[in-house]
């Protein structure tokens, strides 16, 4: 029973630190290590929620939840009551429900990304100045990576071109290059996917928008070493200026919507504020511990 309680306090607990970490405005500092905590976070409330289910459920077996499930198959399963086969229930539908939407969500978006390709063979067309790049003849400004498994393409139009000079254009063109080098679109899937599965609570909207920020910074980042940040922060506030039309469903595009976004990304470039040793050691401390904890409920008898 106390395992069981200790699930189900941690998957309200996650809940909780999920709307401060939302709000939260340090992880812009070191935003690595935010993306990492999000996914402790996200994976904390999973296996939590699942576990107290299941413990719930588990009860009368006394081995906890991992021990109780062969119990399951003998004759103790008629043993349950109606609050506890509830429960199971519950815990066996979130589980696939969970699944099953990720698994729509990876389907959707290589499937996106498939047509997108097709199209691009279609209109786009190739630069020597710019080697891995295609270009877009098109006038509105736009930059954006096409993630992919063995190759991933970089995307600018035409009218970005004439936008931005040669060194905010190199910066942008690296900050998309660490998209697909860093798979930032992993990332985003689960909670892209989760936002699918619980579209009325506007606290998982949060959290996808927070991530999505954090991928952007972490990019910014990759985008300024070795090179001045004001290029990269200069091309943002065109961008920003020019209104870009949001990147195309399965892309990674260089510029959010919203001037509030837009703006810390050019402050935290302009004016950096490293992430003190102190709190960055104890954020590596809590990912490990976050995501670890329920998975050790889990296992352990109780």
């Amino acid at each position: 029973m106390t395992g069981t309680a200790l699930l189900a306090l941690i998957s309200l607990g996650s809940v909780g630190g999920a709307h401060l970490l939302s709000r939260a405005r340090w992880t812009w500092r070191m935003p690595r290590i935010g993306i990492a905590l999000w996914q402790a976070i996200g994976l904390c409330w999973g296996v939590a929620t699942i576990g107290a289910l299941l413990g719930l459920a588990l009860l009368p077996y006394r081995k906890g939840v991992l021990g109780g499930l062969p119990g399951l198959y003998g004759d103790q399963g008629a043993r349950l009551n109606a609050m506890q086969v509830t429960a199971l229930l519950g815990a066996i539908g979130l589980a696939a429900v969970l699944l099953v939407m990720l698994m729509f969500a990876i389907v959707r978006v290589v499937r996106a990304r498939r047509r997108h390709r097709a199209l691009l063979a279609l209109v786009s067309r190739s630069d020597s100045s710019m080697p891995g790049t295609l270009v877009l003849d098109h006038p509105g400004a736009a930059a954006y990576c096409v993630p992919g498994v063995r190759s991933s393409k970089v995307v600018v139009s035409a009218g970005t071109l004439e936008l931005l000079d040669r060194g905010e254009l190199a910066a942008v063109l690296a900050h998309e290059r660490a998209h697909a080098r860093e798979r930032h679109d992993l990332v985003l899937l689960p909670f892209a996917s989760l936002r699918q599965v619980f579209p009325q609570f506007h606290l998982v909207g949060r959290c996808l928008d927070a991530v999505e920020l954090l991928i952007e910074m972490a990019a910014d980042d990759r985008a300024r070493h070795g090179r001045p940040p004001r290029e990269l922060a200069t091309a943002l506030l065109r961008f920003a200026a020019a209104r870009p039309a949001a990147a195309p469903s399965g892309t990674l595009g260089v510029a959010t919507h919203g001037d509030i976004p837009v703006m810390a990304r050019v402050n935290r470039l302009l004016e950096p504020q490293p992430l003190s040793r102190r709190l960055r050691f104890a954020a590596a401390v809590a990912i490990p511990v976050i995501a670890g904890l329920p998975l050790l409920l889990l296992v352990l008898p109780h």
